[in-house]
């Protein structure tokens, strides 16, 4: 099985490892080493089953990964009472670039359209898909006030930031939101102060290319450049998980296996 973090103070518990889901939808404007085709739905399924096997939870999509969102909607059925489902709100794309829109209303409709995507009644965790303009979004466009309106309505059970700023990580902890996500492993460290700060407050710390990306820093000394990095992410109290987007079988059962035994847990 697979260790699990707690969600703030929700009561969810997420596992350490979750399933990132861009390659559900989009493959245009990304940024991995080789190219891709989308999988099929079969493909999907199949890969859903292997990451329940493993003791994964945990999937996140967005908006802003083409059709992500409702292939899962299409594809879970009954079974998404399993899964605990982070997205995202304030970003789009369109066809090779994206766009970004964090007013109050746009928030709100990209909310409810996240819900229907999903054929869901709630989300575990939302999060604000920034621009890196983190300050901007956070204490001017009211985003973080309808976060709170949504959660208040049980439509989502904890709110929080995707973000790229230091400043922005360190003001959403400030703010009191459940959850920071943000790039952080061996060979990219700059936001260590974000999970700091959220270790000392209690905010959950989703991880954003903790593998960075598939390009492990470049030319990694390390025998297992994976089972590195995630021995060294988790080793910060704040860590919740850790996200991984494959469509790759043996690359899920691997990064399973590299992370049981970072945490020891084999």
């Amino acid at each position: 099985m697979m260790i699990t973090h707690p969600l703030a103070s929700t009561g969810i518990s997420v596992s350490a490892l979750g399933l990132g889901t861009v390659k559900f939808g989009r493959n245009q404007s990304v940024k991995y080493p080789t190219s891709f085709d989308l999988p099929s739905d079969e493909a999907i399924l199949q890969l859903l089953d292997l990451a329940r096997e493993e003791g994964l939870n945990l999937l996140d999509t967005a908006p802003a990964y083409g059709t992500s969102e409702e292939r899962l909607g299409n594809l879970l059925g009954s079974r998404r009472e399993e899964w605990m489902i982070v997205s995202k709100a304030g970003e789009e794309f369109h066809g090779d670039l994206s766009s970004f829109d964090f007013s109050p209303d746009s928030i709100r409709k990209s909310a409810e359209r996240t819900l229907r995507r999903l054929r869901t009644d709630r989300v575990e965790c939302l999060l604000l898909h920034s621009d890196g303009n983190d300050l901007e979004v956070l204490d001017h466009s009211g985003a973080v006030e309808v976060l709170f309106e949504l959660k208040a309505s049980g439509k989502i059970r904890a709110a929080g930031i995707s973000t790229k700023t230091v400043a922005g990580g360190l003001r959403a902890v400030e703010l009191g939101l459940d959850a920071v996500m943000v790039t952080y492993n061996p060979w990219v460290r700059d936001e260590e102060p974000v999970l700091d700060a959220a270790a000392d407050q209690g905010t959950a710390v989703f991880l954003k290319k903790a593998l960075g990306s598939g390009w492990f820093g470049g030319d990694s000394p390390s025998a297992d450049p994976v089972q590195t990095a995630f021995r060294f992410v988790f080793e910060h109290p704040a860590t919740t998980a850790a996200i991984v987007g494959t469509i790759n079988p043996a690359h899920l059962r691997d990064n399973c296996r590299a992370l049981r035994e970072a945490l020891g847990e084999n």
